[in-house]
């Protein structure tokens, strides 16, 4: 039988984006769980790796739905999945296992910072020599939709940071990853985020797809790159 990744969305219109085309490219067969919806997370150690998705909720939220998705998440990481865990699902893994969330010291929102100047994230030593960036650039052009950070533990790296927010790419564990920013991003989802997201109605579905559109090419090079190298780290490509 072949691998099986699990996918859990933490909102409908957050979904894989430019996973999904990888996915299917290396005949990757994957299971979605909607905890929007009142799905139940199914035994994330039923499946071969794990993705967990971004949303507008806090993993600092006392609800039932957070408290599943973290104990979901522990039990991953602890067994040494190899999970991805994209903005809200960074928060979720990092804060699974030991560290905090907590108030980012400035709102990232869009493609461009509260000074007009693109959001964009640079590796470090240890990213540059990370399989996750395995031939990809230093630096990379990032859209952003987050209020909040993280602290990670001593065992944890950050393998990318950004001007505002530093920790914007984080290896949890030997096989884990979380992603501040939203390389999944797809012109899709982009029109149907700025169409539902209070904080991207304020920048305007007209002005973020032609700033989408400047970038495209390059932005959709860079996360198939990396969610390909995902894949290859969790043997699936």
């Amino acid at each position: 039988m072949g691998k099986r990744i699990l996918i859990v969305k933490n909102i409908a219109r957050e979904g894989p984006g430019l996973l999904e085309p990888v996915l299917e490219r290396h005949c990757v067969a994957y299971t979605v769980c909607d905890i929007s919806r009142g799905e139940t997370i199914p035994d994330p150690l039923a499946c071969d790796a794990l993705v967990i998705l971004g949303g507008p909720q806090s993993a600092d939220d006392d609800t039932p739905a957070m408290r599943m998705e973290l104990d979901m998440a522990g039990r991953a990481l602890q067994a040494g999945m190899p999970c991805l865990g994209i903005c809200l699902g960074l928060q979720v893994m990092v804060k699974a296992v030991g560290g905090l969330v907590m108030a980012s010291p400035v709102r990232e929102i869009g493609f461009f910072d509260p000074e007009g100047r693109p959001f964009c994230m640079e590796l470090t030593g240890e990213g540059k020599k990370d399989p996750l960036f395995r031939n990809m650039p230093e630096s990379f052009r990032v859209f952003q939709l987050h209020g909040e950070t993280v602290d990670i533990t001593e065992s944890m790296r950050v393998l990318g940071v950004g001007r505002h927010c530093r920790n914007q790419a984080v290896r949890v564990g030997p096989k884990a990853y979380g992603l501040q920013c939203h390389f999944e991003l797809t012109a899709e989802m982009l029109r149907e985020w700025s169409r539902l997201d209070p904080d991207l109605q304020k920048i305007g579905s007209k002005t973020l797809m032609e700033q989408f559109e400047t970038v495209r090419e390059d932005y959709t090079a860079t996360g198939i790159s990396l969610m390909t190298n995902f894949l290859k780290i969790a043997a699936m490509a």
